[in-house]
């Protein structure tokens, strides 16, 4: 939680402006109420706004192809054809398209772009000189570069008959490259090897007729990143991918946005010191902490008896997730066999990575899930509303249910089991963080709405209840609302939704869902729980909360845009999400303050000895927050530094130390601290939880800086001096040094491993430890009579 950020603001005392049944809310916290609603209303202005503007402007799928000579190729229906056949091997996760997806295979985008090129430079060669590309002299090099550079940026595709229009020599480079596909996505021997360096299995699309499908949807993508929009000088995806052969380098709009994002950042900071120095108020003395812990006086409702199972599905899908991260990486050395092993005919790559995201996604939401629900009836002042447990029961096995249905689902659709009209539905979205069928993402949706009903019935009686400062519970209460309610944006597109929409949408999931609302509901969660504790005041835990929700969204709801650079859009989205994201990195930066005053609170008082292990997970989270989601985040962030890195392995980076360092953190704090209260006569193990704490810590630090990080930036200079296709090559990737770096990861791997298999045995040995100790007599009574 932000405590620094309470003291940021003065906040005097006014007059009470607005109440709920009698009850005072804004109070004193006034201004940063109003300040919180005008960002909110700014920044969703701006992106529902830009939002119209990616509609309107993504690039045009045609409803036929043709060459100039009258000869019809393929038409809209085939392209999108092709969109779903990607879906159902794996989409993101095999590979990438426009940057995004998985890092192994070629982006599919760059590498037919590169392929069609060079196909095309060989048939002209050929046609006016008799002989290869390469053989030519310089200057016979230079003409046809040109006349390719013209042919392939110009934009012919007309908009009054629906029609794209190729010349005969372009059709033969795309059937070439089309070729190529074909034997690759097959179990054509000659490709066997390539299928090895891509970690794709054989036969990965069976199909010959979506396989041609299939080829149709990447030229269209490879179309849109080489022909320029009608009156502009860039293409439609803004110039990406880096393609020297047709000048597509980084725009000049780009270059400008990338060194105003770094002013705004450094303004940003400037300004956090001067209202640090300037507006803060008179500190105020800490409370004094209670003699014994105040959430021991409660006697543990029957809601909150039941969240038991809830921690076990937590440490059970983290360590299924740890056991396929470490399977999924060693797939990027030996490509189809795990130590000899070939399994990936039942196991592929794009399967256990898919699997690896995706219970990631489930035990971090499953610990934030479960913190609500034990706060719930603490705020209900000890009482469980009425069928509270039968809804937590219900809930949890609506998560397994949904967790189970949708891996058997990505299982199916990765085998081509699934039948191709029920693959979207039933198996494999093909889009990375939201791969579950879309059955499952409504099964999944519903779950997370009917936590938030749970949640409500136990907040909306407190918030009625006369008196008190009700501030930081209307904040919660917010914030439980828009993680019950956005995860819906997920439902905005469809199988066969143009794909520069479906990013827009996807990227309010990802990053607007995950990145913002549930940030929110952490801090706010937090400060909730330490002043319930009595370790801070009241007044201080809202206005840090109401502080750092305002920076938290000023950056991150436009800031969303910055995922959508090359996605199709157009230069304002690309100069929204470069000025706000850098806004994002504000707060993250200065966030030694907070592992500092979290770290402090155990000596507050005898008994936070046994909240030791979740504080540290706390202090662990301000540490990544700063140096995976701040200096890695701005790493990529820049428009001309993601154009040249969007896809490689410094992606992954960010990612890592961002979603586990943080969120995957927090999920685990989480959990230790819900442990310790249904189970309070367990100790931790002292060693356990050393082994647990330092070897995750330490196990994600090595496989960034021994492994990821050395490849990512080694491929950076291979993407700017070569291009992007280079970097992400089978003849680059396969180099002995990169080779060597990616085993190197397996020693991060181990470590980890040892760290996440000891804070399983140490919750589940927590959970066995025996029935939780029931309150005093007198408090059993007080709660039974309400």
């Amino acid at each position: 939680m932000d405590f620094f950020l309470a003291r940021i603001s003065h906040m005097g005392t006014y007059p009470k402006t607005a109440t709920l049944e009698g009850v005072p809310i804004m109070g004193p916290y006034r201004k940063l109420w109003f300040t919180l609603i005008a960002v909110l209303a700014v920044t969703f202005a701006l992106l529902g706004f830009y939002g119209g503007e990616v509609y309107r402007q993504a690039p045009p799928i045609p409803g036929q192809v043709v060459t100039t000579d009258g000869k019809p190729l393929f038409g809209r229906e085939d392209i999108l054809d092709g969109q779903t056949a990607w879906q159902s091997v794996g989409g993101m996760q095999l590979g990438s398209v426009w940057g995004h997806g998985a890092y192994q295979a070629p982006d599919w985008t760059a590498d037919w772009l590169h392929r069609e090129l060079t196909a095309w430079l060989d048939l002209a060669a050929r046609e006016k000189h008799g002989q290869d590309y390469a053989q030519l002299d310089a200057g016979a090099q230079a003409a046809l570069r040109a006349e390719l550079k013209a042919e392939y940026r110009a934009n012919r595709s007309d908009a009054a008959t629906d029609t794209l229009t190729v010349s005969p020599r372009r059709a033969r480079a795309m059937e070439q490259t089309a070729a190529y596909y074909d034997q690759l996505f097959s179990d054509a021997p000659a490709l066997h090897r390539s299928r090895e360096n891509f970690a794709m299995k054989e036969n990965t699309l069976p199909d010959a007729a979506r396989r041609t499908q299939l080829t149709h949807f990447f030229f269209w993508t490879a179309w849109a990143a080489a022909t320029e929009r009608e009156g502009k000088n860039v293409t439609y995806t803004n110039n990406w991918p880096h393609e020297p052969l047709i000048d597509n380098v980084p725009s000049a709009e780009n270059v400008m946005w990338s060194i105003l994002s770094v002013v705004v950042l450094l303004a940003g900071i400037g300004f956090l010191v001067w209202a640090w120095a300037f507006l803060r108020g008179k500190e105020e003395d800490e409370p004094q902490a209670p003699a014994k812990d105040p959430l021991t006086t409660f006697p543990l409702t029957p809601s909150q008896r039941a969240l038991g199972k809830y921690l076990f599905l937590v440490v059970a899908l983290f360590g299924f997730q740890v056991l396929l991260g470490g399977f999924t990486a060693h797939y990027t050395v030996e490509g189809q066999k795990f130590y000899g092993v070939d399994l990936s005919q039942w196991f592929p790559y794009s399967l256990v990575r898919t699997w690896h995201i995706q219970s990631a996604l489930f035990w971090i939401a499953t610990g934030f899930l479960a913190a609500g629900l034990f706060l719930a009836p603490l705020i209900n002042g000890g009482r469980d509303p009425k069928f509270q447990k039968v809804g937590v029961d219900i809930l949890f096995w609506a998560l397994v249910l949904v967790v189970v249905g949708s891996f058997t689902g990505n299982y199916l659709a990765i085998a081509q089991i699934m039948p191709p009209d029920l693959n979207f539905w039933l198996g494999h979205q093909g889009y990375e963080y939201v791969d579950l069928g879309r059955l499952w993402q409504i099964g999944k949706f519903a779950g997370i709405c009917f936590w938030l009903v749970l949640m409500l019935r136990g907040i909306v009686p407190a918030l009625r209840t006369p008196g008190g400062d009700k501030n930081l519970l209307a904040l919660l209460t917010a914030s439980v609302a828009a993680i019950g309610l956005f995860y819906g944006a997920g439902f905005f597109y469809g199988e066969r939704t143009h794909l520069t929409v479906m990013e827009y949408w996807r990227w309010w999931i990802v990053h607007l869902w995950v990145e913002g609302f549930f940030e929110v509901f952490a801090t706010t969660a937090l400060a909730f729980i330490f002043s319930t504790l009595g370790l801070v005041s009241r007044r201080m835990a809202t206005t840090a909360s109401l502080a750092s929700a305002s920076l938290f969204m000023l950056g991150g709801i436009p800031g969303t845009f910055h995922h959508l650079y090359f996605a199709g859009t157009t230069t304002p989205v690309m100069a929204i999400g470069a000025s706000f994201s850098a806004l994002e990195v504000v707060p993250l930066i200065v966030l030694g303050h907070e592992a500092w005053e979290n770290w402090r609170l155990k000596t507050r008082a005898p008994w936070m000895e046994n909240l030791k292990w979740p504080l540290m997970c706390f202090v662990a989270v301000a540490f990544w927050n700063m140096l995976g989601a701040g200096v890695f985040g701005f790493m990529i962030n820049p428009p001309v530094s993601l154009y040249y890195i969007q896809g490689l392995n410094t992606t992954p980076v960010h990612a890592h130390a961002a979603l586990f360092g943080v969120y995957g953190f927090l999920a685990l704090g989480f959990t230790l601290l819900v442990l310790r209260y249904i189970r309070p006569q367990y100790a931790l193990s002292p060693g356990l939880m050393k082994l647990a704490f330092w070897g995750m810590n330490l196990g994600l630090a090595l496989m960034i800086f021994t492994s990821l990080l050395p490849v990512g930036l080694i491929q950076f200079h291979a993407s700017v001096s070569e291009g992007m296709w280079y970097a992400r090559s089978e003849a680059f990737m396969q180099q002995e040094l990169l080779k060597n770096l990616r085993w190197g990861r397996t020693f991060g791997d181990v470590v980890f491993l040892l760290g996440a298999l000891a804070i399983v045995m140490q919750v589940i040995l927590g959970l066995l430890s025996g029935k939780p100790a029931q309150a005093e007599p007198r408090l059993q009574a007080k709660a039974a009579r309400g």
